[in-house]
């Protein structure tokens, strides 16, 4: 009689279990079910919180089908005179032959009268620029203007009617997480869609230019610059840019120049004919563990100022050496990207709130934004500042820092010769405009000896070491 207890007892609980498995997963509300999407729900001492397992709860097709219309396929014909060197050699041959070479990459149209905007290095050099749109039809463009700096070109084409463009969402306001699609024509491939989610942003990839890039894990590949990244509602948050790969093709990162950045360069572009840079004037780095140490400091996020330029918003504003940037209006300030990205995105006399740490106290500072020709640095008793259109036209260059004055001593009896000047470059390295030069010297102490490659007033190239 017990053996059949037992018995009986183990029957009908492998009967509960049974029933209670099939109501789980095979049920109208079942696992699987036709009606179950794929929804988990997690229960935590915080509540309920439902997390998406599908792509079924997320819709790409509307963001896709808007954003394939906008985007456009770019062609770059440039032509270079190669030359030969045997020819030269034995006959003294000096003409050379001229050979076409041809680039593509994308673009996204952002208006419907055609200006569309790309990577200047997708249009570097051309002589010949030819838009298709994803109806197959081609235009030529002319280029309305560029910013080598952040990598930005704005281009026009008549086409003669009125075209589907994208339009410019806040990049300040996207969320790491948030799903993006990346669209554009790599191989050649046209109207390639890719989707991935914001795996970072302020991303600094120690270029030369901009430092403040979003990154995402969609699939971007060699001709996929200067096309669209695009949110869920087919809204611009971003112009891919580049990839981080030691092949050359994607491996599972790529960046894009924040929409908010493009769009005041291009507005720029298009007002001024040249890009309007505002700068807070101070320089420093971004804390962390170990440099919050050696500064004896508490906070180990923010913007450590260790240095106000002259005349800057900054100067006037009372903001000072060892002042701690965690804020500039509703922006967060954790890194050295996160303050150059937000500043990037300003101009010349608007106004930031910025907040700082002083003292561990912390204060609201209202600061001008200063134009960035007026920004100088001095090393070594020489007084720098960015070089300007006059200059660039005289001498025929595009980038250099010009020495406004001296105040080293051991230097005054060379002032005449050296005031004016021009440097090119920095221990061979390329002195593009102040903030680069101040990149470079921030790591050199006074006591060390520099090489300087510069232009005099009379045009010729010079050498000093100081």
């Amino acid at each position: 009689m017990k053996r059949f207890s037992t018995l009986f007892l183990v029957s009908l609980l492998s009967g509960v279990t049974t029933l209670g498995a099939y109501k789980l997963l095979f049920d109208d509300n079942g696992y699987f079910s036709k009606n179950h999407n794929n929804i988990t729900t997690l229960a935590s001492e915080y509540g309920v919180k439902t997390v998406g397992l599908s792509a079924n709860t997320v819709d790409f097709t509307e963001a896709a089908e808007k954003t394939i219309h906008t985007v456009v396929h770019v062609k770059n014909v440039s032509r270079t005179t190669v030359s030969n060197p045997l020819l030269e050699y034995f006959y003294g041959f000096r003409g050379g032959q001229e050979q076409e070479q041809v680039g593509t990459g994308s673009g996204v149209i952002i208006s419907e009268d055609g200006y569309i905007v790309t990577n200047n290095h997708v249009v570097k050099d051309a002589s010949l620029i030819e838009i298709t749109l994803n109806n197959k039809q081609s235009f030529k463009a002319k280029v309305i203007g560029t910013d080598s700096k952040m990598d930005i070109a704005l281009l026009k084409i008549d086409a003669g009617e009125k075209l589907p463009y994208t339009t410019f969402a806040n990049s300040d306001s996207v969320r790491i997480g948030e799903w993006a699609l990346a669209v554009g024509n790599p191989y050649n491939l046209t109207s390639t869609v890719t989707a991935g989610i914001i795996s970072a942003k302020a991303r600094n990839l120690d270029t030369s230019g901009i430092q403040s890039f979003i990154q995402t894990d969609a699939a971007v590949n060699p001709g996929n610059s200067g096309g669209a990244l695009v949110n869920t509602r087919g809204e611009l948050i971003g112009i891919n840019t580049m990839i981080s790969s030691p092949t050359g093709s994607y491996t599972g990162y790529s960046f894009a120049i924040p929409s908010n950045i493009a769009r005041k360069i291009i507005q720029d572009l298009m007002e001024f004919g040249n890009v309007q840079r505002g700068i807070l004037g101070v320089e420093g780095g971004e804390l962390n563990a170990l440099a919050s140490k050696e500064l004896g400091v508490k906070e180990t996020e923010g913007f450590y100022i260790k240095k106000v330029s002259k005349n800057s918003g900054a100067e006037k504003a009372g903001l000072g050496k060892g002042d701690i940037i965690i804020k500039i209006d509703d922006q967060n300030i954790a890194t050295y990207a996160d303050l150059s990205g937000y500043i990037n995105a300003k101009r010349p006399n608007d106004k930031v709130e910025v907040t700082i740490i002083r003292n561990e106290n912390t204060k609201v500072v209202p600061v001008i934004l200063s134009k960035n020709e007026i920004f100088n640095t001095e090393f070594k008793g020489l007084e720098l500042e960015n070089i300007d259109g006059l200059d660039k036209k005289k001498f025929h260059i595009d980038y250099g820092v010009k020495i406004k004055s001296i105040t080293n001593e051991n230097l005054k009896q060379y002032e005449n010769d050296l005031k004016g000047n021009i440097i090119l470059s920095i221990d061979n390295i390329k002195a593009k405009d102040l903030e680069t030069v101040s990149n470079i010297l921030k790591n050199k102490d006074e006591s060390q000896s520099i090489q300087m490659e510069m232009i005099n007033k009379n045009g010729q190239i010079i050498r000093i070491i100081i």
